[in-house]
């Protein structure tokens, strides 16, 4: 994948995509395609197939569909499934019609089982119970997986697929409800230290570990393994350490600045015990991690002030 090679990014109106297509400008490619204009452009398989015909993109990045925190996939499980299905099908169905040289697909660690041995190698895929409070997104996720398989299987395409870490940053989403929870405990705590809220609610009880990728990290990680990786066994990119809900917490409390009182709902529930990747086989491929955990906390933290004080002087006119 040359610097001037056409490269399609699926997704760019969301967290990971966006990330990649800042990521490969920066770095110099030149050719770079967004998602094609529309409504929802990608869930339609003929606006999927004409902007292939046009675009003629020899890589693909698929980094699209829907996600969201706990509280979304419990109530919208359908409609998760449901775009990531159809998304995946279409562009992947595509990029083989129209013959992309080679694919990456984004996963999810969700698509892992439940209780998988800790921390979770590729080789888990498949092999126990999912957690139940997002099992519909992750069966969607891994029927991309295991589609871009079936793809190198029977006509020897090189479509991989990658699980990333939980990933957050810019362009994430910001819904306060439904967010993924690292932009949900920022807004929730600006949002409570602005109004001199004596607590913040917090589902769970705290305890259960997860990874954290900054989108900036992963972004070059996708690129990374696009360059040096070629097998139809999934690949995982993570960070290489963990750190519980609660202490997360902590750390936004203390960047947002909020001194009020987290307040643990144990009656919500924790998802996952323990979700952290064995990146063992990324490592030793030679990628490194560039950002650190603070500082990415703090640069998400400035973009979600950033889009709050646009919302509020947007609603003030």
């Amino acid at each position: 994948m040359d610097r001037n090679a056409r490269i399609y990014v699926a997704g760019t109106q969301m967290l990971i995509g966006a990330a990649i297509l800042r990521h490969l400008k920066r770095e110099g490619y030149e050719n770079v395609f967004s998602d094609p204009d529309g409504d929802n452009p990608l869930r339609d398989a003929n606006t999927v197939d004409k902007f292939f015909v046009e675009v003629k993109p020899q890589f693909v990045f698929l980094a699209a569909g829907k996600s969201g925190g706990i509280n979304a996939n419990q109530k919208y499980p359908a409609e998760l499934m449901l775009d990531n299905l159809v998304i995946e099908t279409n562009v992947i169905n595509s990029a083989h019609r129209h013959g992309v040289e080679k694919l990456l697909y984004l996963a999810s660690s969700c698509s892992y089982p439940r209780l998988a041995a800790q921390p979770i190698s590729e080789a888990a895929l498949l092999t126990g119970l999912l957690e139940p409070t997002n099992q519909a997104y992750a069966v969607a996720k891994i029927a991309g997986i295991e589609l871009c398989r079936a793809f190198c299987q029977q006509y020897g395409a090189n479509f991989i697929a990658a699980v990333p870490a939980n990933a957050f940053g810019p362009e994430d989403d910001t819904d306060i409800e439904d967010a993924h929870v690292i932009p949900a405990l920022m807004m929730r705590m600006l949002d409570a230290r602005a109004h001199d809220q004596p607590t913040v609610n917090i589902w769970g009880t705290g305890s259960p570990q997860r990874e954290f990728i900054f989108a900036e990290d992963l972004a070059d990680a996708c690129e990374f393994v696009m360059q040096h990786y070629d097998d139809s066994q999934p690949i995982n990119l993570g960070s290489g350490s963990s750190l519980s809900i609660r202490a997360l917490a902590e750390q936004i409390q203390e960047i947002v600045g909020y001194r009020g009182e987290l307040f643990f709902d144990t009656s919500k529930p924790d998802g996952m015990p323990l979700k952290m990747l064995d990146s063992s086989k990324l490592l030793k491929l030679g990628w490194q991690q560039k950002t650190s955990f603070t500082d990415a906390l703090k640069a998400t933290f400035e973009w979600v002030v950033e889009i709050t004080t646009k919302r509020e002087t947007t609603h003030v006119r």
